[in-house]
């Protein structure tokens, strides 16, 4: 799972805040090709009204064979019964949730403490 996050650049992901976010998260989806995991999502949800995705992630040597949404697909299937979902996109991505039926959200806001992360996010 490091190597998939490494691949795309985030290389705060280590092997332990991989597990404590991943323990932390309720709704996971991991993609393998055989044996090796080369894509992952998570979503973290009250299990009634709403839910937040978080990190859908494919490692760059897999990208463009529709391993993302596979992994949307499934965590959309474990979120069916759930009211609202948000997520956030890291720029340029939004077109892949665009066609999952994703759309801007009127009163949406976030709170970065990284400066780069209010730069780039933030209005």
């Amino acid at each position: 799972m490091e190597q998939v996050y490494w691949s795309v650049g985030w290389k705060k992901h280590t092997v332990e805040v991989i597990e404590k976010i991943f323990i932390a998260s309720n709704v996971f989806a991991i993609s393998s090709i055989n044996g090796q995991v080369v894509g992952l999502g998570r979503a973290i949800s009250d299990g009634v009204f709403n839910a937040a995705i978080y990190d859908v992630v494919v490692h760059k040597d897999f990208q463009g064979r529709g391993i993302g949404d596979k992994i949307m697909n499934s965590l959309l299937e474990q979120l069916s019964d759930i009211s609202c979902v948000h997520l956030i996109s890291t720029t340029g991505n939004e077109h892949f949730y665009y066609k999952h039926a994703f759309k801007n959200v009127k009163t949406g806001m976030a709170r970065y403490i990284n400066v780069q992360l209010q730069q780039k996010y933030l209005n």
